[in-house]
């Protein structure tokens, strides 16, 4: 369970007045005397009789004494066991169920993205979130987001860490602080930070894990084992997972393949998926390995070499959409007759028997028009539906030295890390080779390297104040490299068909005339391009820094700190942040606190470099459209210019409120200005103007497509979180409640209109639900507990994918409770538990008709199978789930 330090007025006064209280329950890791914000190895938790708020931190201080109770920054802290106990095997599904104010998509059918999605925190994107493991920063993932729709709505353009590759049973605890500490930990730490600490207790702990949807399908099998031997020498713990998941499908046949079926029975069967949906609306079927490494030697009484690491692999598997072979139609619920075409390939004849050599009336180049022909039909006689798969691979590493002498502590580390996200497809086809088409095309790699080094300081000085002065100061050198390489010839190049035929018809013996021409066809594979050698490369960017921070108690109530940093990039330049916080206690449980700080976002070589160029034909002649990074000529020409950071403007304001023992309410709003935000352009389209003054379109052609990164808008986030916490007994059981609520508003303040359409704009600021409430209740017995978790999300829109009308969304979802339930029964090493997730089965609203939006009564979905919001919402579509949970601890 959860120990919130941040949270809404109308709350803490149900807090205090109503009859449900609110609990935190202690988590399993090492001894809380023994942490310290100087040893990030040491992530402490509370033993189980210890109060919630007397937990060391080791997030937002550098002080060896700071508490929840007398922080003057808000911190979570999460449990090992609260991430174990969820029934989401994925780092980032469980956060979800856990902090309020954590967003992501479920992303069903969005590219690369559904291999890495991006979350989000406060309504900010993934990489304004600063992921640590014990203290360190974790590397970005190699995926930029670059898909456009809703299910990248809150995160188009980032690149942040993937998370998903850490495994739960790894983690000591959590700790979450939400404010922006730019000043303390460097670039990215805007929303806030997330940092795992690592276990390192002795022992052996196993998990399985099994269940699936109340569908019938979805099937997730997890394996965990953890294991740690500690001693006078130091201690080593080993983690390692193994994560099995079945796909879902929430969608409907579509009306094509519905009327293909019923048309052509003899073929039904060669349907894909048949008699599934052709086109998967739901979880892509996936399977990974996930395992990290925390250990340290002891090289004297005050001083130790740790060294720990993070090793994962995944592979997904995805459904695209459905390639119809032939055309159809179908009535929709406004009683219109609507086409369902074919692909265009499919109406393609492809005329095989070239002009003879040397006839002047069938000039090279052109062919005969004959019975020597291929169609599509040929290869796909009922269409297909190309299927993306995409492997992740993880390697993160740290080696350190650290220690004491007195008052003075010391901490030097290496980090080293890599990335790599490699695509390909198969059930697939580049149409511009006709019959010498391939169906399985491998798309290049993707990969994010990072190079730290980092040396941290901290001193205790002793100036007759209530408390020493802390006086923390260090310096750092970080070094990205990001690469694209090449893919498969055909997934990206041109073949023979990308250029209209030109056929002749023999009249007479040794004589042609013209009789027309066949249709271009697409370049690359459908449904995704590779990347070709001319925009594969490497780019790296340097940065260092320094840093130093003050911390002390000028009185016994009057609690204060302050951190300034100086950062220079080789890219754009120097950046210079700082923060001031500041708590003060009135009363005994009584306390308030506040900060106010600036930070920055650094834009990554990834998204100053992206590269995604894909080549089509107009009238025989080539012109491409795609991402072009900023510093080619061709972006330049259009506007762009080097990518500057992404800056905040960070205010908080909160109390402290314990009024009984074991009771704990904090109320905390905040403001996060951001402005210079990064987004990927609106096209601009190259004209004959545009060719003659700028040679370098020139491959672009006329009728291209440029589209770049660059700074372009401002917004405003503000909120309230409320949160309380309650322990008592109940006879001879032990009750915990706790109840989180997150208030969160997102504006668009100023904007280039070439930047951000209006849709994007209302998603911006409504796509994450504004309200959220997470509610726990904890009931346990000697070996028997029962818990309950009820979640509230409040309406969203997804004008993106659904379309607005005069800035207003075509659909509002309409709010949802959802609960989960969970029974355990301990027998001495063994714990067997039962639950379910989404008990009620609840989904969000279905989609409903409206200017870009067709039902129809033949399959109860969209043309294109649709029947919930493609992005899932806040808590997906997928429904109920109902697992079991075996664990042994010895």
């Amino acid at each position: 369970m959860i120990r919130y330090t941040t949270s809404t007025v109308a709350l803490a006064v149900a807090l205090l007045s109503g009859s449900t209280a609110f609990a935190a329950r202690s988590g399993t890791g090492q001894d809380a005397a023994t942490a310290s914000a100087q040893d990030p190895t040491l992530q402490a938790v509370a033993p189980a009789e210890a109060e919630p708020t007397s937990e060391i931190l080791v997030l937002g201080t550098r002080r060896t004494d700071r508490t929840l109770a007398n922080s003057p920054s808000p911190v979570d802290i999460i449990s090992s066991a609260d991430l174990t106990t969820q029934p989401a095997a994925n780092m980032i599904d469980a956060l979800k169920n856990i902090v309020p104010s954590f967003y992501a998509g479920q992303n069903s059918i969005s590219d690369a993205s559904t291999f890495v999605r991006s979350p989000s925190l406060r309504g900010l994107s993934g990489d304004q979130v600063l992921v640590m493991l014990n203290g360190k920063r974790y590397n970005r993932s190699a995926l930029v987001q670059v898909y456009g729709g809703s299910d990248t709505g809150l995160g188009r353009g980032a690149q942040g860490p993937d998370i998903s590759a850490i495994p739960s049973l790894a983690i000591g605890n959590l700790q979450v602080l939400r404010e922006g500490a730019t000043a303390q930990y460097g670039s990215d730490a805007i929303a806030g930070v997330l940092n795992y600490g690592l276990r390192e207790d002795q022992g052996i702990e196993l998990v399985g894990r099994a269940g699936q949807y109340y569908a019938g399908d979805g099937e997730s099998y997890q394996i965990a084992g953890n294991a740690g031997l500690k001693g006078d020498w130091g201690f080593i713990n080993a983690t390692g997972e193994y994560v099995d998941e079945g796909q879902t499908s929430r969608g409907r046949q579509r009306p094509s393949a519905a009327n293909f079926a019923q048309n052509f029975p003899a073929l039904a069967s060669q349907l894909p998926n048949y008699p599934l949906p052709v086109q998967i609306w739901g979880n892509s079927p996936s399977h990974g390995f996930k395992s990290v490494l925390n250990a340290a030697l002891n090289v004297t009484a005050d001083s130790k070499l740790y060294f720990f690491g993070n090793y994962a692999q995944s592979k997904g598997n995805q459904s695209f959409n459905y390639r119809p072979s032939v055309s159809s139609t179908a009535v929709d619920t406004n009683g219109v007759v609507r086409n369902q075409g074919a692909n265009g390939a499919f109406n393609n004849t492809f005329f095989l028997t070239p002009c003879p050599a040397g006839n002047a009336t069938c000039p090279t180049g052109g062919f005969v028009r004959d019975g020597n022909t291929f169609r599509y039909s040929q290869l796909y006689p009922a269409g297909f539906t190309p299927r993306f798969v995409g492997k992740t691979q993880e390697l993160y590493g740290v080696l350190g030295y650290k220690g004491t002498a007195g008052d003075f502590t010391y901490d030097l580390s290496g980090t080293l890390a890599r990335n790599k996200l490699s695509l390909s497809m198969y059930n697939s086809a580049n149409f511009s080779y006709g019959p010498a088409t391939e169906t399985s095309f491998d798309f290049g790699d993707l990969i994010q390297k990072e190079v730290n080094f980092n040396a941290d300081f901290t001193y205790a000085a002793d100036l007759g104040l209530a408390a020493p002065l802390t006086v923390s100061a260090g310096g750092e050198f970080r070094k990205e490299t990001y690469e694209q390489t090449a893919g498969d010839l055909q997934s990206y190049s041109a073949g023979p068909y990308a250029v209209a035929q030109q056929l002749y018809t023999l009249t007479a013996p040794g004589v042609y005339t013209p009789s027309g021409a066949t249709a271009a066809q697409g370049v690359g594979a459908s449904g995704y391009a590779g990347t070709s050698p001319a925009t594969a490369g490497k780019f790296s960017q340097k940065a260092y820094a320094a840093y130093i921070g003050l911390e002390t108690d000028l009185t016994e109530a009057l609690t204060v700190g302050a951190a300034g940093r100086y950062e220079h990039y080789n890219t754009f330049g120097d950046a210079w942040v700082g923060k001031v916080n500041a708590l003060y206690k009135f009363v005994e449980g009584f306390s308030v606190r506040g900060s106010f700080g600036t930070g920055f976002h650094a834009p990554s070589p990834g998204q100053s470099n992206v590269s995604i160029v894909t080549t089509s034909f107009n009238n025989g002649v080539a012109f491409q459209a795609g991402t072009y990074p900023t510093n080619t000529a061709v972006a330049q020409y259009y506007g762009a210019t080097n990518l500057s950071p992404e800056k905040s403007t960070n205010y908080g304001l909160g109390v402290i409120l314990e009024p009984v023992r074991g009771m704990t309410i904090t109320v905390d709003g905040y403001r996060i200005n951001l402005r210079n935000r990064i987004g990927l352009t609106s096209p601009f389209i190259v004209t004959a103007a545009d060719l003659a003054a700028q040679p370098a379109l020139l491959p672009v052609g006329i009728g291209g497509q440029v589209q770049y990164f660059t700074n372009g808008f401002k917004t405003r986030t503000q909120g309230i979180d409320v949160v309380g916490t309650y322990r008592t007994k109940l006879s001879d059981a032990l009750l915990n409640f706790s109840l989180a609520y997150n208030y969160n508003d997102t504006k668009v303040t100023d904007y280039d209109a070439r930047i951000i359409s209006v849709a994007q704009l209302i998603d911006a600021e409504n796509l994450a639900p504004k309200h959220r409430v997470v509610f726990n209740a904890n009931w346990s017995l000697d070996n028997l507990s029962f818990n309950v978790r009820e979640n509230y999300y409040s309406s969203f829109t997804s004008a993106q994918d659904y379309g607005q009308t005069n800035g207003v969304a075509n659909q509002t979802f309409g709010g949802k409770f959802t609960t989960d339930l969970e029974l355990s029964y301990t027998f001495k090493y063994f714990t067997l538990s039962v639950g379910a997730q989404n008990f009620t089965d609840e989904h969000p609203d279905r989609l409903s008709p409206n200017s870009t939006v067709q039902i129809y009564p033949l399959t109860g979905g969209t043309s294109d199978g649709q029947v919930y919001p493609r992005n899932g919402g806040p808590f997906g579509f997928n429904g109920g789930f109902y697992y079991t949970r075996l664990r042994v601890k010895i």
